[in-house]
């Protein structure tokens, strides 16, 4: 599961701030620290076990290694990211990247006024970043940092020894294999035993495993992938149902139905009746339905912000 964020205004190494608007953004990691504000809507955040519905207002943060997902609770949410590479500050700073959260909600833990003024930093951040005045980079780094310390201070962290990182690093490892499996499977009939198989490992304890790191079953995953890619058919248009109910890998009608209802809480066809139209700006796969914005467009949104 290799993270691949498409940032059109991307134009600082190691340092990017946009807008995301999501309906879901399955399980995923970064090697960056990932700091997110909900500017609109409402947003189910998953970090591990542990989840939380965001409100508008709400803050995250994510260490890097991470894994955490997105799902929109009602109409798409959208959110204001920055996202901050270890890599820059590893001179002054080596161990940033070894950095884990154990709250990964920031209003309970700062309160109120500080969350206010971190969205007030993030809306300064993001108008230099898109404005791009004289040494704009010295200044997102600087406030960067700054931002980054204060918010470490506020919130329960430790660094990791060697032994976590290395035990995260390979949970990750085996977390893109088995995601790079489903993607080339899921059409067709999948065994959890073909993958354990391939990883030397048993079919209980890759049970065990990814319920623990996916908070769910392989057949509920392998489900949910099915969906994604009906829901990506629906929207380009011109199949029929059954058409589009076989190529995402269904063993029949009734079964497409019945996972339709359980994701969505509609029949498919009434979900293709919403389907979202296709644009330049939309992102639709296997994973993710989540549209990004140009640099004009985030002018716009900045300017309705109200931190």
């Amino acid at each position: 599961m290799e993270e691949l964020e498409i940032i059109r205004h991307r134009q600082i190494d190691g340092i990017s701030i946009f807008f995301d608007t999501v309906d879901y953004r399955t399980p995923h990691f970064h090697q960056e620290w990932e700091l997110i504000w909900i500017t609109q809507g409402r947003l189910s955040v998953r970090l591990g076990p542990e989840g939380a519905v965001a409100e508008e207002g709400d803050l995250f943060l994510f260490s890097p290694g991470r894994l955490h997902e997105f799902r929109c609770v009602g109409e798409s949410a959208t959110f204001l990211c920055f996202q901050l590479s270890p890599q820059i500050f590893e001179k002054v700073y080596p161990g940033f990247g070894r950095i884990t959260t154990e709250s990964f909600h920031l209003n309970p833990a700062c309160g109120e006024e500080r969350c206010r003024r971190f969205r007030r930093t993030l809306t300064e951040m993001l108008r230099c970043y898109l404005e791009r005045p004289p040494f704009f980079e010295l200044q997102c780094a600087g406030e960067g940092a700054l931002l980054f310390r204060e918010i470490l201070s506020l919130l329960p962290c430790h660094s990791m020894t060697v032994e976590e990182q290395s035990n995260i690093n390979k949970r990750n490892a085996r977390l893109t294999r088995f995601i790079r499996f489903v993607d080339e499977n899921y059409t067709q009939k999948i065994r959890l035993a073909d993958f354990a198989a391939a990883e030397d490992c048993t079919v209980s304890y890759l049970s065990r495993f990814l319920k623990a790191s996916l908070n769910q079953t392989f057949q509920d995953y392998v489900n949910a992938v099915r969906f994604h890619s009906a829901c990506k058919l629906m929207a380009v248009g011109g199949m029929r149902m059954l058409d589009i109910c076989e190529e995402s890998g269904f063993s029949d009608y009734r079964y497409f139905s019945a996972a339709f209802k359980k994701q969505s809480g509609m029949t498919p066809e009434e979900y293709s009746r919403r389907s979202h139209p296709v644009d330049e700006t939309l992102r639709h796969n296997l994973h993710s339905l989540e549209r990004f914005y140009t640099r004009e467009q985030s002018l716009q949104l900045l300017q309705k912000l109200r931190p």
